[in-house]
């Protein structure tokens, strides 16, 4: 009797196609996608460089050897001038402001500023003399990180390699620091340690730098100061990144699971009763889109509001741009919900068809991990997915607080995907006109 029991479960499941799918595809689908995103991440010959926008205010024989030693850094990818422009042959080398602007733009995540007065702050003073509190030692400007802090990561690696490359680079200062204060507190060397100590300075400033690279100091070498420049003024920061991916996802459920009442009027007749009378199916389909689109723009209103009262969301200041994205997403979504639709056969394959591909969307397009910690090549992918344009959208209105009109890269690409699901929808219910 029991293997009665297992035969007549296992018949019942190769019949449910959408059981199959959810049972076997589904699976194989998330562990490529995320295998893809961290197997890449764990290999560090394949971990993407952090592109870094380095300002040298100071121009020092210090400042220029902490410069090389980032340079060489394998992890990073630092620039010190802005890209070219065509009507710009020799561009000039970044500033504190225009390293800060690449930031907020979002063309990098992090900028290094190294402040005048750095390299005179680690010249040792005479012995026995005590620094003026105006003096540049007294001073010590610290190195300043501009962070995007929607990528909470390469601020914090950009302090531990900064900290090692001052290390590297600059043994024979710091060396030169720790005896100065020594001799200044403790009551001097004698002539012969003295000698003793310049000797071993001078071979310790003629050592290679990687005979000095052992990682193992808890100490900061230089003093860094970071700041969060998109984030400082805001209330709760990482909620407003993280609201649109959230959002978008479960909007494609929303609108994937409404449009699945096309199938069930189907199969029950209805939808026979209502195309016999004067509505045409490009009718029947631009109703539902318009219903589904303000059931999808209602969501987002009601996630977004509960968001600003009970996570401080600055929604309030941001209503234009806020309605632009919700609205464009909500047509994109809808549309592909019709073309789900439209494109099963049966409410269990709708449902199996649309799992698979709004999950594996999300977590192409951002809405399950981030797409800035991502390999490059799962970035590109994920521009594939209209999420990526969405979650985009949304960052620029609530993070970048950019202006309306840079919102068109992704209001046009929603709306090219919006017409292009919409006019496959459309041709895929033509089997309804004729069955």
């Amino acid at each position: 009797m029991i293997q009665n029991v297992m035969r007549t479960a296992a018949m019942n499941l190769r019949r449910d196609r959408a059981a199959l799918v959810l049972n076997f595809v589904l699976p194989v689908v998330f562990f490529s996608i995320f295998a893809g995103i961290f197997a890449g991440n764990a290999r560090r010959e394949s971990m993407p460089r952090i592109k870094v926008a380095l300002a040298d205010l100071d121009k020092s024989p210090a400042s220029a050897q902490l410069v090389a030693a980032l340079q060489n850094e394998k992890a990073l990818q630092v620039l010190l001038e802005p890209a070219a422009r065509k009507d710009a042959v020799h561009p000039a080398p970044f500033d504190a402001a225009s390293a800060e602007a690449m930031v907020r733009n979002g063309d990098i995540s992090v900028a290094i500023i190294i402040p005048s007065g750095f390299g005179a702050s680690l010249q040792p003073t005479p012995a026995q003399a005590t620094p003026s509190p105006d003096s540049p030692a007294a001073r010590r400007p610290p190195v300043q990180i501009l962070a995007d802090t929607s990528d909470p990561i390469s601020p914090q690696v950009v302090n531990g390699l900064l900290q090692k490359a001052a290390m590297t680079s600059m043994p024979s200062f710091y060396a030169g620091l720790g005896t100065k204060y020594i001799d200044q507190w403790v009551g001097g060397f004698s002539p012969e340690q003295r000698k003793r100590i310049d000797e071993n300075m001078n071979r310790l400033q003629n050592l290679p730098a990687a005979s000095l690279n052992r990682g193992d100091s808890d100490s900061n070498m230089i003093q860094v100061q970071t700041r969060d420049v998109m984030g400082e003024k805001k209330k709760n920061p990482a909620v407003a990144f993280y609201a649109a991916g959230i959002g978008v996802m479960f909007l494609l459920f929303t609108a994937a699971n409404a449009g699945g009442a096309l199938l069930e009027e189907a199969e029950s007749g209805t939808l026979d009763r209502i195309l016999s009378t004067r509505v045409s199916m490009t009718q029947l389909l631009l109703g539902k889109l318009a219903f589904l689109t303000c059931l999808g723009t209602t969501q987002l209103i009601v996630m977004f509001v509960w968001g600003a009262l009970a996570f401080k969301v600055e929604l309030w200041t941001h209503l234009a741009g806020f309605f632009i994205m919700t609205i464009t997403t909500a047509f994109a979504a809808s549309a592909f919900g019709l073309l789900l639709a439209s494109l099963a056969r049966t409410r269990p394959q709708l449902g199996a068809l649309s799992t698979l591909l709004i999950l594996s969307m999300s977590a192409l397009g951002g809405s399950m991990f981030p797409r800035f910690l991502m390999p490059e090549a799962m970035k590109k992918i994920g521009l594939i997915t209209f999420n990526a344009w969405a979650i985009d959208g949304y960052i620029k209105v609530f993070w970048r607080e950019a202006p309306i009109a840079e919102l068109w890269p992704q209001v046009l690409v929603l709306g090219t995907a919006t017409i292009v699901f919409f006019l496959i929808a459309r041709q895929l219910a033509r089997r309804w006109e004729y069955s």
